[in-house]
């Protein structure tokens, strides 16, 4: 006897059929999660090495914090409107 509402048929009563469906559907389940965190993440400034920021506006950063001193501020600056 195969049990109580068990037909022998299987998950949902579609044999084979039905598994690949579950897998199938928990599939889509986790790139659809996988794809809204991402879209999330990207809203909130996403990864730290990514960014619009321009060049001359990196080392003004860098000079403010003082990592760089302003002769060679100076250098870089005119170094970048040159173009070289």
């Amino acid at each position: 006897m195969m049990g109580w509402g068990n037909q022998g048929y299987g998950m949902w009563g579609m044999g084979w059929f039905g598994g690949l469906i579950m897998i199938f559907f928990w599939i889509i389940i986790i790139v659809g999660a996988v794809l809204v965190i991402r879209y999330f993440m990207a809203e909130k400034g996403g990864s730290p090495g990514t960014s619009d920021r321009g060049p001359l506006e990196i080392l003004r950063e860098r000079y403010a914090k003082g990592e760089i001193d302003t002769q060679e501020f100076e250098e870089r600056k005119n170094n970048l409107e040159r173009g070289g």
